[in-house]
């Protein structure tokens, strides 16, 4: 990693890591039990950048190069993948506004989102609708001043807790029917509803059904032109699989950290049992899978930053860290062993967040299928 990084970057992550575990680790067991998230932390952590790096200074940001960016989702990532699927769902929307948004539209959502005193969601998933964006059926029916929105969302990160939601709805009736276009919806608005969903990975994120019944959305709450929403959607994947690449990583590493650690000390029949072969032969195995998932994830970056559309990298990049992330975490558990089952003890639940990792925003047989479009030229998506 230090090869990749310069001076300012290292001195930057080196910060963060001291913050992150003094600050942040105390409190994951409590909120992984209760299913709750700290939000209040993100009042330091906006400092480092977590809120607002990717947008330009002039609209609140700190304009980051991906390295730096990608820098700070492995050290999130690190530290608890529910926070790294937070920052990322917070920045989605803050990035969304900074692009699209009106003066007026980022005075009343992308001020209050940057300095944290709102919260969001994106409701882009739906029962019938995962990797493709073009079958989402929710529509919003234009009424001159205003739309009408019906439709359900499902798996949405932070739901139940947002006070906005990017929502991406079929639209009709303003001469581009059928249309993709996004609109902020106050959740606030009668007709709304959320419903957390239980599930395996990322517990704390607030995961939830939303539902939409003849909500009313003034016309000013359109965030961009009628019928773009689709091709800005697709424009923010790239970065999106490299966020979450770089989250991986992050995790893969912890895993690792704490089983050369754990080998180091663990005893029996006499000796530490890193003087196993085979349990040597896991550690290198998760160190191999670690260090080319971060050599891909800052490949892809660089890529970014060259002003590059990478699609390849990413997705690679995406595919093997989200794999390599679970296979770590997996042979960490088997290093670990019954301890490694523990709810006290962080290995299962990275082995349950990082398995999670391989469906959002594609999942790895989607991304197999970018690559194989790209590579060959041929496109086996239909």
């Amino acid at each position: 990693m230090s090869a990749v990084l310069d001076a300012e970057q290292r001195m930057l992550k080196d910060n963060v890591d001291k913050w992150l575990a003094a600050n942040v680790t105390p409190l994951i067991a409590e909120h992984e039990a209760n299913c709750t998230f700290p939000f209040e932390i993100l009042d330091d952590l906006k400092e480092f950048g977590y809120l607002g790096g990717k947008i330009p200074e002039a609209d609140g940001g700190f304009d980051l190069p991906y390295m730096t960016w990608g820098m700070l989702m492995e050290s999130a990532g690190y530290c608890w993948g529910s926070l790294r699927t937070i920052v990322n769902i917070t920045n989605g929307t803050i990035q969304k506004l900074s692009r699209f948004g009106t003066p007026e539209q980022k005075d009343r959502w992308l001020k209050p989102l940057l300095a944290n005193q709102i919260r969001t969601c994106t409701g882009l998933s739906e029962p019938n609708v995962g990797s493709n964006v073009r079958g989402i059926e929710t529509r919003a029916d234009f009424k001159g001043d205003h739309y009408v929105i019906n439709g359900r969302k499902l798996w949405i990160t932070n739901g139940v807790n947002a006070d906005i939601c990017l929502l991406v709805a079929r639209s009709f009736g303003n001469g581009t029917d059928g249309a993709l276009s996004t609109f902020v919806v106050e959740t606030k608005s009668k007709g709304f509803s959320a419903k957390r969903v239980s599930k395996m990975t990322l517990r704390p994120t607030g995961t939830s059904e939303l539902e939409f019944d003849n909500v009313i959305v003034p016309v000013e709450n359109r965030l961009g032109d009628e019928g773009t929403a689709l091709s800005g959607t697709l424009a923010g994947l790239n970065t999106a699989r490299v966020n979450i690449a770089m989250g991986a990583v992050g995790q893969a590493q912890c895993a690792l950290d704490l089983s050369v650690e754990y080998a180091k000390t663990r005893k029996q029949f006499g000796k530490p049992i890193g003087s196993f072969q085979l349990i040597q032969k896991h550690i290198v195995d998760m160190t191999i899978r670690t260090k080319a998932a971060r050599a891909l994830a800052y490949s892809a970056a660089a890529r970014l930053d060259a002003g590059e559309e990478a699609r390849e990298d990413c997705s690679i990049a995406k595919l093997y860290a989200t794999q390599a992330a679970f296979e770590v975490a997996d042979m960490a558990l088997q290093v670990h062993g019954g301890l490694g089952y523990s709810t006290e003890y962080p290995i299962e639940r990275i082995f349950r967040d990082t398995r999670g990792g391989m469906i959002p925003e594609g999942t790895s047989e989607i991304q197999t299928l970018i690559a194989g479009r790209e590579i060959l030229g041929l496109n086996a998506i239909t």
